[in-house]
């Protein structure tokens, strides 16, 4: 594992340091057509894609979230900067989030701040958020440095020929308790927003009464 891993490690971690996020400055001032707007997020998202096959953005998933109201329906089959910044959002939640979920933590936010011109518009939402996101880039490259390290040290006591492996399929196993654990977390702060919500609409009930 040394060896092979700690270089497969240190390409992920060099391509992780060298992500950028898509600028809304950089997305058209003119609102796109469906087509137009598939074409440039998979442009825009080109190094996150695993494999060559892997499909960023399509019609049917635009469709799809227009469908199920994770997506603000576009005007006169035109898309705007807005449109653009929540697809990229949703790219990133629909990984390891329902789309029910990513329904219930946008549709609040889209209702609020999507296509209006108040004091924090969704442009600038979206930039808040990239901001907070590479603020935590450096930390989140330490934890994972430091789970690698906590993993060379197990399994002293394994053949030798299968230390290698197991220490990998460990090192797999810890990084992906983190995520289980983070994604249990987002899901029940989801699910108090929802009660939250709930308990706001009987308060107003009872005040119309």
């Amino acid at each position: 594992m040394h060896s092979d891993v700690r270089t497969s490690l240190n390409h992920i971690l060099r391509e992780f340091s060298e992500l950028d996020y898509v600028h809304p400055e950089d997305i058209p001032n003119i609102d796109l057509y469906v087509d137009q707007v598939t074409t440039f997020i998979e442009s825009q998202l080109e190094s996150v894609k695993r494999n060559d096959d892997e499909k960023i953005l399509t019609k049917t998933m635009i469709n799809n979230y227009t469908k199920s109201h994770v997506l603000p329906s576009p005007e006169k089959k035109k898309y705007s900067k807005d449109h653009v910044l929540t697809l990229i959002l949703i790219y990133y939640l629909k990984s390891f989030l329902s789309i029910k979920d990513i329904q219930t933590l946008l549709q609040p936010v889209t209702d609020k701040y999507f296509g209006t011109e108040s004091a924090l518009s969704f442009y600038d939402l979206y930039e808040e958020l990239v901001a907070l996101g590479t603020g935590q880039a450096k930390a989140l490259i330490k934890d994972v440095v430091s789970k690698y390290n906590a993993v060379l040290n197990s399994f002293d006591d394994a053949p030798e020929e299968d230390r290698a492996f197991l220490q990998n399929f460990a090192f797999i196993c810890m990084l992906s308790f983190d995520v289980y654990i983070k994604k249990m977390m987002i899901e029940s702060l989801i699910d108090l927003n929802t009660e939250d919500k709930k308990d706001d609409k009987k308060e107003d009930k009872k005040g119309d009464a």
